[in-house]
């Protein structure tokens, strides 16, 4: 049988009148960009987040960019984050003119290693993002009294990690601004591009506010450029429509990740390690071969299953990060990462019969 590796049907299908109710609701509405829903969406989600704002926004990555522009990154400026993530991490920091710094990974986790960053750190280094990959948070304590003691932002990328914990701490909670993408993949994905950032700074809020709006306020009056990022209420009613969900999705992403576990137990490859302090999402389950992954790759796809490198190529080697000096060998843990790691279907409608199937193919191949 066909494994897709997301099958947003499937959750559509098991949710479909809330779906279509919330869409109708807008259109009656006739209220398409921000309005009331977007601001029910916002105070629901800074609440489950555990601060006191949220700001929506049209992206993810402008999420990222908005929380970079608040705190007022520009050219001159460094900012530290690791190379092994999507690439509107880094992307975001050099839109705005200032240069990202790269630092290795755990390779246990694939999240930053805070053991590194300080080494990193000059009188340029505004902030640090550290990313939250794969639904894991990253190790936070000691990246935010580094931050602390340098006098530097913490801007937490959660893009992956809506209702993941640390120490019982919300993804996205714990720094100055975090940043969360609603991409339709996502463990609460809209049905198209969709962001917000959380903060419980009511000076970031308010910038946020302005700036996501073409930098205006009141309408039509600009004390600062700057874009134009407002979600519509459409991808809000779905959010809000799904929100109700997440919980339970997140807990069946936990179940199906146990199962892989016990069905990869004695085989040759490394199943995810999740810290014993951390409430992991799983928005990816990825495992790591030592060798033949791209093997391995192939025999999924002529079995029909759905799979995914995130990421083949770690940024610091990407051709335009050329100009930064970085060569192969410079941060290793994050080239390993790249070479070995494939991601396996891990949806919350996923059933164990499918996992069966998927664990079969991989045990006769590395048979």
């Amino acid at each position: 049988m066909a494994i897709p590796l997301v099958d947003l049907k499937a959750q559509y299908l098991s949710i479909k009148d809330e779906i279509d109710k919330a869409i109708q609701d807008v259109l009656d509405s006739q209220v398409f960009i921000l309005g009331p829903k977007v601001k029910e969406l916002e105070e629901t989600i800074a609440k489950y987040s555990d601060v006191k704002y949220g700001i929506a926004v049209a992206s993810g990555s402008d999420a990222l960019l908005l929380a970079l522009m608040a705190i007022e990154v520009g050219y001159g400026d460094e900012v530290i984050t690791t190379p092994f993530t999507f690439f509107a991490t880094a992307g975001s920091i050099s839109r705005l003119g200032a240069k990202p710094v790269f630092v290795d990974i755990d390779l246990k986790t694939y999240n930053i290693n805070p053991n590194l960053i300080e080494a990193k750190i000059t009188s340029k280094t505004k902030a640090i993002i550290p990313v939250h990959l794969y639904g894991q948070c990253a190790d936070m304590d000691p990246i935010l009294d580094i931050a602390k003691r340098h006098n530097l932002y913490v801007i937490e990328d959660a893009a992956q990690a809506i209702g993941a914990k640390y120490k019982n701490k919300m993804a996205g909670s714990m720094g100055n601004l975090g940043c969360l993408s609603f991409f339709p993949t996502k463990n609460l994905g809209g049905y198209g591009d969709g962001g917000m950032v959380l903060t419980n700074d009511s000076e970031l809020a308010e910038k946020l506010n302005i700036l996501r709006a073409h930098g205006s306020k009141p309408k039509y009056y600009h004390s600062v450029i700057g874009v134009n990022s407002r979600l519509d209420a459409i991808q809000a009613g779905i959010l809000l429509a799904k929100f109700s969900h997440l919980d339970e999705w997140n807990a069946k992403r936990r179940q199906n990740a146990s199962i892989y576990n016990q069905l990869f137990n004695g085989m040759q490859l490394i199943t995810p390690y999740s810290e014993t302090f951390n409430y992991h999402i799983y928005n990816q389950y990825v495992i790591m071969l030592e060798k033949d992954r791209d093997l391995l790759r192939d025999e999924l796809k002529d079995a029909n299953i759905g799979n995914e490198i995130y990421y083949p190529v770690p940024l610091h080697l990407q051709k335009c990060y050329s100009d930064l000096g970085y060569k192969k060998g410079d941060l290793p843990y994050s080239e390993e990462a790249a070479e070995k790691t494939i991601a396996l279907p891990i949806y919350p409608e996923l059933t164990k019969e499918q996992q069966e199937e998927i664990a079969g193919v991989i045990r006769e191949f590395l048979a």
